[in-house]
């Protein structure tokens, strides 16, 4: 199965977490970088294109500033940011330079991929970047964002990253070998495949006690639901491995591999399903959902059972049943007061052009 998902990887988007980046003083690790950005241009020498987004900016602004322990006030966690992005870019210019690649950095907020325009730009940007044969950094802009910073992680930024493109493959290193079985006890087992993220899979996902890194395996997790629904595989590996990305990308059982859905979605559909947060919710009864989900019906008005949240038409919200599980997310064409006076002229509440199927 690997070996067929993984013969025409052409477009790679690459993660690097922070605790494969950095040291035990929360300093960027030298060597270790060495032998990433080696493994990343042997990929380019291969004829790939590669994405990377990393972490590790705020872990080096903390040893600048001497934090033990990532920083929860904002201005400290902003400073520690604006400190190690600088330090880092530096630091991916000259290794990548050492196999005449030139890199590109670029820094997102959730804003930037959310506005569509800006969406579409932020794509022909990096499209643009790997044409001419650069390798794209990313990173959150974590020094002037509070969202960003407070609910975000970098797990969540490649998934986007790998779905806006789209890429043909996400690999997610860190710290571990991939999804482990019975973490912690006497019989773990790191699985080889996942072909659903359901909530067994969601249970053996924990947080992280890294005094750098945000999100643990349960970000990893929730990247993975982004990018399979997406069409796109995702591997998550360890870091440490000096050649785990050739193994990756030759088919070899290394980490995790989440199986994508066969059908990949359309760019569009992508950006309503993944790139915003939901201005509300409506909640719909068992006949609209059937409709929905297997007869790829709009939504009709007798269909909506309740609405939450306050919204525009236009604005994106979730499409839940009516035991408050979201399984859709959509553009409405009616703002939340006409749905709730129930004053809605034409006949769709949502068209379904401007719906997706989580």
């Amino acid at each position: 199965m690997r070996s067929e998902l993984l013969k025409n990887v052409s477009r790679l988007v690459v993660k690097l977490g922070t605790g494969v980046l950095t040291d035990s003083r929360k300093q960027p690790d030298l060597g270790q970088m060495e032998q990433l950005v080696a493994q990343v241009a042997a990929q380019r020498a291969a004829g790939r294109q590669v994405v990377l987004v990393t972490s590790g900016a705020v872990g080096a602004g903390m040893g600048v500033l001497g934090h033990a322990k990532r920083p929860t006030e904002l201005a400290e966690l902003q400073a520690c940011a604006a400190i190690g992005q600088s330090r880092l870019m530096t630091t991916y210019e000259q290794l990548f330079a050492k196999f005449n690649l030139h890199v590109g950095q670029v820094l997102l907020t959730h804003d930037d991929l959310e506005h569509h325009d800006r969406h579409l730009n932020a794509r022909n940007t990096l499209v643009t970047l790997l044409q001419h044969g650069v390798v794209p950094v990313i990173n959150e802009n974590d020094a002037i964002s509070f969202t960003e910073i407070k609910f975000g992680d970098n797990d969540l930024l490649s998934a986007l990253v790998a779905s806006l493109l789209p890429a043909d493959l996400l690999v997610i290193l860190t710290t571990v070998d991939g999804v482990i079985e019975n973490f912690g006890k006497a019989n773990p087992r790191t699985l080889p495949v996942i072909e659903s993220v359901d909530e067994a899979v969601e249970k053996m996902a924990g947080g992280t006690d890294s005094a750098t890194a945000v999100g643990g395996m349960a970000s990893k997790i929730q990247a993975a639901k982004i990018v399979v629904r997406s069409g796109i595989p995702l591997v998550i590996a360890s870091g440490r491995k000096k050649n785990v990305l050739a193994d990756i990308l030759a088919g070899a059982e290394e980490g995790t591999m989440f199986v994508p859905q066969p059908n990949r979605l359309a760019g569009r559909k992508r950006w309503i399903a993944f790139f915003h947060h939901p201005k509300g919710a409506l909640y719909v009864d068992d006949g609209a959902k059937v409709a929905l989900r297997e007869k790829g019906k709009s939504l009709l008005p007798p269909g909506v059972a309740r609405c939450e949240g306050e919204f525009a038409a236009g604005d994106v919200v979730r499409i839940c049943d009516l035991n408050g599980t979201e399984f859709a997310r959509a553009i409405c064409d009616y703002d939340s007061r006409a749905i709730r006076a129930k004053q809605l002229p034409r006949v769709e509440v949502v068209h379904r052009d401007n719906l997706v199927i989580l």
